[in-house]
């Protein structure tokens, strides 16, 4: 990892999220330097969706190259449900799997906004990922797939709901 320049921090530690910003203006200002990949989601879900992306990689400015990404399900399943199979169980399926295929969209580079703060641009860039890979768009994190909903989120849609009935 440290040959090929990675950026590694811990996301509850709020220093750590301040000096990471302060590496990536740093990386993206030296054009001598590649550009960096990041997966703004942390997670994947189960091939269906695109989640909410984290708003700091849009902060940090630079034109961004959005890829869609999208696993073809028919010859193995590259997603690994870690609530229903151990770690061991899924590399033996992997390992074991005719093949992993995967279709991958390099789409148009896009900038952020003069007017647009960096969640709009997150969710403009999260929507053209999706449309690309035919994927739906979720206003919600990975966080869920681990932690219990919140009862203001569960109330918020619960209103929408009652407006739509």
């Amino acid at each position: 990892m440290q040959t090929s320049q990675h950026v590694l921090f811990e996301r509850s530690e709020m220093k750590d999220r301040h000096l990471v910003r302060k590496k990536i203006r740093e990386h993206i200002a030296d054009k001598a330097k590649l550009p960096i990949l990041i997966f703004p989601e942390g997670t994947c879900i189960n091939n269906t969706s695109v989640m909410m992306f984290k708003k700091g990689s849009f902060e940090v400015g630079g034109t961004i190259h959005p890829v869609a990404i999208k696993y073809d399900p028919r010859f193995g399943d590259a997603f690994w449900n870690s609530t229903k199979y151990s770690v061991m169980t899924y590399v033996f399926n992997v390992m074991t799997s005719w093949a992993i295929v995967c279709n991958v969209w390099y789409l148009p580079p896009m900038v952020k906004e003069e007017e647009e703060d960096a969640v709009h641009f997150a969710n403009r860039v999260k929507a053209v990922i999706a449309a690309r890979g035919g994927m739906s768009v979720l206003p919600w994190d990975g966080g869920l797939k681990r932690k219990k909903v919140k009862e203001s989120f569960k109330e918020e849609q619960q209103k929408k709901y009652c407006q739509i009935v």
